[in-house]
């Protein structure tokens, strides 16, 4: 049984590479956010389950190999006709920073349901993670937020990386609301420096995000800033840990080995709710995940990105 459930979406990223004549060439890689962390964990050794719906087509297919190559449990996976797999064109500016285009949706991973859930995943189970690409439709909102509240009532602790994606949704539409509700379903909450600039933005700044996001279950929530120092808040403390300097050529699937390094040690020593605040003062963990998050900047794509655990390793040593 897998430690780790990843929920939302997988998807193909075609990253832009520039050739010395003529236009650009797309190239094919495995991704999207909840399908990266579940990677990540699978590389470094860790349980994880991919969970979700996939399209019957090509791409559909290419993602469950990558999946299965990486060592990830599939067997929670749905796959339907009624949607392609959705895809994402990621250009590069030179420092690796991305913009993306989504062909989505539709999509088959919007097409899941609380209905589609199998009951066993939930067993003996560490952590449960999603992000804010599976709230960018109603159905699939509520289908996330369900998720989550099985996971909590099967004694998991709930994992919400914020992972805001503006072009996933609909135009004109406020994410806040959907955001504010799986945010207060999260133990630990994970946010980049503009996204917390997002959540603050009509809140009066970022004391006023926190003292909101204590009032659900948050009990931890870490924020990145790419070359900057990760900062980390609990109730009663907070504090920062600095990141490796490293030579980033793609930050497409920064995060998300992040995240994937913080949940293996957490889902390895069954953290809980509790543990969350103890958990964070202790620096080598906070380290570790960052040195996930460098090491998948050295290189391109998202699934084929992740670490593994000497590879992680070596980086710490070397850098003690």
């Amino acid at each position: 049984m897998p430690d780790i459930v990843c929920f939302g979406e997988a998807l193909i990223d075609f990253h832009a590479e520039t050739l010395a004549e003529g236009p650009p060439r797309f190239v094919q890689y495995a991704g999207g956010a909840p399908a990266n962390v579940a990677v990540a964990v699978a590389r470094l050794g860790g349980r994880a389950a991919y969970v979700g719906m996939l399209g019957r087509d090509m791409f559909a297919d290419f993602l469950l190999r990558e999946f299965e190559e990486a060592g990830v449990d599939t067997h929670y996976i749905v796959r339907t006709g009624e949607a392609n797999t959705g895809l994402a064109f990621v250009a590069l500016d030179e420092d690796g920073e991305r913009r993306f285009s989504f062909y989505r949706p539709p999509a088959a991973d919007l097409l899941f349901r609380p209905a589609h859930f199998d009951v066993a995943c939930f067993d003996s189970l560490a952590v449960f993670h999603a992000c804010s690409n599976s709230l960018t439709e109603a159905a699939i909102a509520d289908t996330t937020l369900d998720g989550m509240q099985r996971a909590r009532r099967a004694g998991a602790l709930v994992s919400f990386d914020m992972n805001l994606r503006p072009a996933l949704w609909p135009q004109d539409a406020d994410a806040r609301p959907r955001v504010w509700a799986a945010l207060h379903e999260a133990d630990l909450v994970k946010l980049c420096r503009e996204e917390l600039a997002f959540l603050a933005e009509p809140s009066g700044g970022e004391e006023a995000v926190l003292n909101r996001l204590w009032q659900g279950a948050t009990r931890l929530v870490v924020v990145t800033d790419g070359a900057a120092p990760i900062r980390w808040f609990t109730r009663e403390r907070q504090g920062s840990t600095e990141i490796y300097n490293v030579r980033a050529i793609n930050t497409n699937a920064a995060g998300d080995a992040f995240v994937g390094g913080l949940l293996l040690q957490l889902a390895e020593r069954r953290v809980g709710t509790d543990g969350l605040a103890a958990f964070a003062t202790d620096d080598t963990r906070l380290r570790f995940a960052a040195a996930c998050g460098a090491l998948a900047v050295t290189r391109h794509g998202a699934f084929s990105a992740m670490p593994m655990l000497d590879e992680v390793r070596a980086l710490m040593a070397s850098n003690a």
